[in-house]
């Protein structure tokens, strides 16, 4: 009797020797990076850098109850789109990463990555997965399992990202493949489909059977419409109830010239934080929420001339406005006990940073800190953590050096936050008395906000490029800089570089020929430039006339490091007439 007790002891403390191998010490917090690994925190909060880069780059993340980190990646390859990682020595660094998940459709936007119930759930863009997680294994070792399937093929605001109510129920959002609903996506002037057919399959949230396999949008149920694009979106559980930033639309000034000056195409419309109950409507494609007049606006494709209310009063508002193009990524709402009681049940939103501010510098790339009460925000937004473009004014997006993707929560309450240019993961903790602390400890934050990647612009002051443009220059700046940005070097993920680009560079005739059909024709994704996939929309410029293209496309091969021969007007013109071009 006596030898069982003490193999059974023996038992229980090999068991608890592992467990502490694998999880580590969760009352124990690792060394902060002497700079907090670039990021600007309030107070007593400091960083730690997970991991410096991943091969593939990153997108969402989720960290399970033993500490082990699961990325999603932005380029997977054939070993897998998703990585594993593990903190063996309890330093807060990663030093085991692995790849695993090599499914067919892994593209680069697909997003989510979240733990629930023993799974890891993640999608692509147009496939939801999961896998039973292993105790006893860092990367999963089971079958995968197909949830949901997007039987449209892969499209322009297609990220798939999720959500649980804990009662059984996975919620997805289906992305619009269109700007406006219009008749011709991202021609300038088309007008919007009344009654417009998208909302049937996209623009909206589906709520399905989280344990089903196989399921086609067909078998689920369209929870919320009107939300044209959803990449941050999470379940409040103190609220039971779904939230989400939905990012607005673009192009007001590029679709409709004479209604609306760079400026106002700059700072507008809002991305909408909101509360989704079954049935909500936010009014896409009839409506915008404008950030400075504090109301929804008719959109200018169904009569809207940036000041018709209409009927916006009657669509769902949102419960907090954020500045235009931010590109909210990520929503967390907090439950641990690691941060000051003031966090507790609040909402972290990472802000991907905005691509088509131009002229203005483009702004966001940050994560932001909502406090809430009630089941809405507390108080005003606040800068939580900050530093990671690495300027304090960004030109163009492809200067910011990282750009915040996702957060998650870990096992101690740490704060986990992924990024998207280098693949690099943050862990961020409180390391001081968490009952001394007061707001004076946000203050040196708050006046970050006064930075141009925060304020809104001054109309003259912060125009970057007033008075220095001409000719196929001042063409570029206003019709090409929203997408592939003022250094020609695309936003990295949506549009493509034209510099060093195959499908504008060229001296033969045919070469340039590519590139005048491009401009006159538009082009639908998915393409290749510089062996790089991107999926998105490039408009008609056909209302350009021959004499426009041939300067615009004279000036792109011709600087950011092209080398090209001119195009002339005639060119133009052969082309426009082989097209049957008007």
């Amino acid at each position: 009797m006596k030898n069982r007790a003490i193999l059974f002891l023996t038992a229980i403390a090999a068991f608890f020797i592992i467990s502490f191998t694998i999880t580590g010490n969760k009352d124990t917090l690792p060394v902060a990076d002497k700079n907090n690994g670039g990021l600007f925190l309030p107070g007593h909060f400091r960083a730690v850098v997970v991991v410096d880069s991943l091969a593939g780059r990153a997108r969402h993340l989720a960290v399970n109850d033993n500490g082990d980190v699961y990325v999603k990646l932005r380029f997977p390859d054939s070993i897998g789109g998703n990585v594993a990682l593990r903190d063996t020595n309890h330093d807060g660094k990663a030093d085991i990463i692995q790849k695993f998940a090599n499914y067919e459709d892994k593209g680069s936007y697909g997003t989510a990555m979240r733990i629930h119930k023993g799974y890891l759930y993640f999608s692509s863009e147009i496939n939801v997965y999961r896998v039973k997680l292993n105790p006893n294994s860092l990367v999963p070792d089971g079958k995968l399992e197909l949830i949901v399937h997007d039987s449209h093929g892969e499209h322009e605001h297609d990220a798939k990202p999720l959500a649980f109510d804990n009662k059984g129920h996975i919620y997805v959002a289906f992305g619009a493949p269109s700007n406006a609903c219009q008749e011709q996506n991202r021609v300038p002037g088309s007008m919007g489909i009344e009654g417009c057919p998208l909302l049937k399959e996209n623009g909206g949230i589906w709520r399905f059977d989280e344990d089903k396999p196989n399921q086609l949008q067909a078998d689920g149920m369209r929870y919320a419409t009107g939300l044209r694009s959803i990449v941050a979106m999470d379940w409040n559980t103190a609220e039971n109830c779904l939230y989400v930033v939905a990012h607005g639309r673009d192009d007001l000034r590029l679709q409709f010239p004479k209604l609306f000056t760079p400026w106002e195409s700059a700072v507008s419309p809002a991305e909408e934080f909101l509360k989704i109950k079954e049935g909500t409507d936010a009014g896409w494609p009839y409506y915008y929420y404008d950030p400075i007049k504090k109301k929804k606006l008719l959109n200018p494709e169904y009569g809207g001339d940036g000041k018709k209310v209409g009927d916006g009063a009657k669509y769902a508002q949102p419960i907090m406005a954020f500045p235009a193009h931010w590109a909210p990524n990520d929503l967390l709402f907090y439950t641990g006990n690691q941060f000051p009681a003031r966090y507790k049940n609040g909402a972290f939103i990472a802000f991907h940073g905005s691509t088509n501010r131009s002229p203005y510098p483009q702004a966001g790339f940050f994560i932001c800190f909502v406090p809430f009460k009630g089941g809405k925000p507390a108080g005003p937004w606040e800068i939580f953590a900050d530093g990671f473009a690495g300027h304090t004014t960004i030109v163009s997006v492809s200067d910011a050096i990282y750009r915040p993707m996702g957060v998650s929560q870990g096992p101690d309450g740490s704060l986990y936050v992924s990024e998207t240019e280098k693949g690099k993961v943050w862990r961020i903790f409180y390391q001081g008395d968490k009952t001394k602390f007061t707001t004076a400890q946000l203050a040196k934050m708050e006046l970050r906000k006064k930075l141009p990647s925060f304020k809104t612009p001054d109309v003259m002051r912060n125009n970057l490029m007033s008075g220095m443009l001409t000719g196929g220059a001042k063409l570029y700046a206003t019709y090409c800089t929203n997408c592939h940005q003022k250094n020609c070097k695309g936003d990295g993920n949506l549009f493509p570089p034209l510099a060093g680009s195959e499908w504008v560079t060229g001296g033969k005739y045919m070469e340039k020929e590519t590139a005048i059909r491009v401009l006159l024709n538009g082009l639908e994704g998915p393409v290749k430039v510089k062996n790089v996939p991107y999926n998105s929309v490039m408009p008609k410029h056909n209302f350009l006339t021959d004499d426009q293209i041939a300067q615009v496309l004279t000036y792109i091969r011709n600087n950011f490091g092209n080398n090209s021969s001119l195009v002339t007007a005639l060119e133009v013109k052969k082309v426009r007439a082989s097209l049957k071009v008007k």
